[in-house]
């Protein structure tokens, strides 16, 4: 069961708590880890919804395990002991975790499902990934799988499993193959979306609970606009 919570003033969804590790469907906007802009990070909300819900007089032990890209939504896995924090890195660096992610194309790629497989060089003073067929110095192999799943209006929504976890690596391969995501300037879209957003949902999420030993899903509902409400009919 999903619960909202408003915690300073923001929306806080958690998919799935216990004692040891806590799933946030992030929003749009959020940060997952502070930055240099000085935004309060999501991983300060959740310590502070842990901190009230459990009346902790302390400090609120709070490991990232990982990230999405700030206008991206969907699942983060939290640590919340510090038993599960190395579990869950060592978990997520040898791709134990299964990943399923859903993006919002304007243009379909020309197989309705395809692996891709490029070598992705970062520019970080443009905060950008480029691909290419070929490794080149400094690259690195990215590969996913993607499925068409439906026909929108004007839309086509993709289904998303990553093999590997690049830098901006679905956006960056999804333009390489003339497929960009909607709202994503950066990586081709010819507008963005009013706020900010791409439509780019951390969907699923299928991994062993480092201390139960449990097989866990989580699905993640996308954020609520009409574009996302189609893709749910």
């Amino acid at each position: 069961m999903i619960k909202k919570i408003t915690s300073n003033k923001k929306n806080l969804q958690v998919l799935y708590e216990d004692n040891h590790i806590i799933i946030i469907n992030k929003r749009s906007g959020d940060i997952v880890q502070g930055d240099k802009t000085g935004d309060k990070p999501l991983s300060e909300v959740v310590k502070e919804y842990i901190a009230e819900k459990y009346n902790k007089p302390g400090a609120v032990y709070l490991g990232v395990v990982h990230r999405l890209d700030r206008p991206t939504s969907g699942i983060i896995v939290f640590a919340r002991t510090s038993k599960a924090l190395p579990r869950l890195n060592t978990l997520f660096a040898n791709k134990e975790a299964k990943k399923t992610y859903w993006a919002v194309v304007k243009n379909p790629p020309s197989k309705k499902y395809d692996k891709l497989t490029h070598w992705l060089k970062r520019n970080p003073k443009q905060n950008k990934s480029y691909a290419h067929v070929n490794e080149v110095p400094d690259s690195k192999k990215a590969i996913l799988e993607y499925q068409q799943i439906k026909k929108l209006n004007n839309y086509y929504l993709l289904e998303i499993d990553l093999h590997t976890g690049r830098h901006h690596q679905i956006r960056s391969q999804l333009s390489a193959v003339n497929s960009y995501i909607k709202g994503d300037l950066k990586y081709g879209a010819d507008r963005s979306n009013k706020d900010g957003s791409i439509h780019l949902h951390a969907r699923k999420l299928t991994f062993m609970h480092p201390v139960k030993k449990e097989q866990i899903t989580i699905i993640a509902p996308p954020p609520t606009d009409a574009i996302w409400d189609d893709c749910l009919i």
